[in-house]
């Protein structure tokens, strides 16, 4: 059976003697948790882990045209109507198109558009019609002068080629490229990063009755294998980040472990998005039944993601992640 190291990541600015840097920047570990299926380990000197592993959890890892010192902000522009958290506001270009401009005042660094809603049980929708909802957005933001990276969230190869070509600069596919067989390749031949996100199932039946042998262990076997396979297709891995999926086919408790352990998929030696913005599980345990009140759990638990070197973080609220990450940096850095 493998053995996988989780660093305890920590953000004190008195650092022991042993301590390492966590891809070069100010938090650090000196133990890990070894993990390993149907065996509990004490933890142990990070010094004594693999060599591979301690050295791919040290060395930088920043995507270009992204902050070097800070966690990225990713803002969601869904361009669809029935998002789980803002269906229809902003179908409509010019209003998708205003909404970017407000979320990069606000602070965001990237900007994510969606064409077909991935909330649990959406419906599919045909890459024409994506294609007709994201692409002249794009077009529309690098016309009015945008340099942002913009992302499209997709798992269509037709959709990420047009998004591409009409100005976007990144990838996010829920689907990890299983999807799609031509996706490897639209990434393979643009110079754009790729994010190859968790989910079990498809939006449609994700959330009927999810099911693991161990969550944490089961998501990073698949992202490690989707990650081997990026590689394969001739993709860098400099050019891959990986998210856990929170909610793709996750109950509140999956989703839950997943979040306390995240610092586990920095041995896969890509960065990290976390994605958990107005979900479900926010609202059930804030007391928050409607999506746009759940601001403030959002960032509670975006929070935590900081806490163990998530380098990018995804988010409505742009306003309140950015303050409340400039008072983390503050209160964590001397």
């Amino acid at each position: 059976m493998p053995v996988y190291f989780r660093p305890i990541v920590c953000a004190d600015a008195k650092r022991p003697a042993d301590a390492v840097s966590l891809h070069g920047g100010p938090l650090w570990f000196n133990q890990v948790e070894p993990l390993e299926r149907g065996i509990s380990h004490a933890l142990m000197p990070a010094s004594d882990m693999p060599f591979e592993h301690l050295q791919t959890l040290s060395e930088p890892h920043v995507l270009a045209g992204l902050p070097k010192d800070r966690a990225a902000i990713m803002g969601v522009l869904n361009v669809t109507p029935d998002s789980f958290s803002d269906g229809g506001k902003y179908s409509a270009p010019q209003a998708a198109a205003a909404h970017a401009q407000v979320m990069l005042e606000a602070g965001a660094d990237i900007l994510d558009i969606g064409g077909e809603s991935t909330r649990p049980g959406a419906a599919f929708v045909p890459e024409a019609e994506e294609i007709t909802r994201t692409a002249p957005v794009i077009a529309a933001l690098r016309e009015a002068g945008v340099t942002a990276p913009i992302s499209i969230d997709t798992r269509k190869a037709a959709v990420a080629q047009a998004a591409l070509a009409a100005g976007g600069t990144m990838l996010n596919d829920v689907s990890a490229m299983t999807y799609d067989a031509e996706m490897p390749n639209v990434a393979r031949d643009s110079t754009a990063p790729i994010c190859l996100m968790h989910a079990q199932g498809d939006p449609k039946t994700m959330q009927d009755s999810p099911q693991y042998d161990n969550v944490l262990l089961d998501v990073f076997d698949h992202l490690a294998a989707r990650v081997a396979a990026a590689q394969k297709a001739g993709i860098p891995k400099e050019r891959i980040i990986v998210d856990p999926g929170i909610g793709f086919g996750k109950t509140q408790a999956h989703n839950l472990t997943l979040i306390r352990n995240l610092s586990l998929f920095h041995t896969l030696g890509c960065q990290i998005l976390l994605g958990v913005s107005r979900k479900r599980f926010i609202g059930n345990i804030g007391g928050a039944p409607q999506a746009e009140d759940r601001a403030s759990g959002s960032v509670a638990v975006a929070l935590k993601g900081l806490m163990q070197g998530v380098q990018i973080i995804r988010a409505h609220d742009i306003d309140a992640h950015r303050q409340a990450f400039a008072l983390w940096r503050a209160l964590h850095t001397s």
